[in-house]
């Protein structure tokens, strides 16, 4: 038996090496799947990192554009407010001119009812004046309060 004990041993360290290197060999294989999965995964997260990269890109550009239409409202809302502004002082200033033209107009009207007034009590003066020169004189009263109309003339028809 002996010479058949060598044999056994290196047939059998001949198997465990077998072993191992199939155990190798399907480590390796389960490896490389997994690693060909990681590769995978991360292509897909690379792409993904790229379709973001362009989407945020494109985000950048709509709020650039954004930004720029907000200042532009804003210039115009500025503009508008001034407008208004400038309306509202001019508004004031018509006001006040139509408010002095008023009153102008009121204190014209009020001189020329003074005038008026005293034109009447002047007139009454001289009226009582002229009766009673007339009354001093007998004469007859040249104006007495009834008043004769004249007959109105017909046109003649032919």
């Amino acid at each position: 038996m002996a010479p058949s004990a060598p044999r056994t041993r290196a047939a059998a360290a001949l198997r465990m090496k077998q072993i191992a290197l199939d155990n190798q060999s399907r480590t390796i294989r389960r490896l490389r799947a997994q690693l060909t999965i990681e590769r995978r995964g991360l292509a897909t997260m690379k792409k993904e990192l790229e379709d973001t990269q362009v989407a945020l890109e494109a985000s950048h550009k709509v709020i650039a554009g954004l930004t720029e239409i907000g200042l532009s409202m804003s210039k115009k809302i500025e503009r508008m407010k001034a407008k208004k502004r400038k309306a509202k002082e001019s508004h004031v200033v018509c006001h006040q001119k139509f408010q002095a033209r008023i009153q102008e107009a009121k204190d014209s009207m009020q001189a020329q009812h003074l005038i008026i007034e005293a034109r009447v009590e002047e007139n009454d003066s001289l009226l009582q004046t002229i009766q009673g020169l007339q009354e001093a004189n007998d004469a007859p009263a040249p104006f007495d309060d009834e008043w004769e109309e004249e007959p109105e003339e017909q046109p003649e028809e032919e």
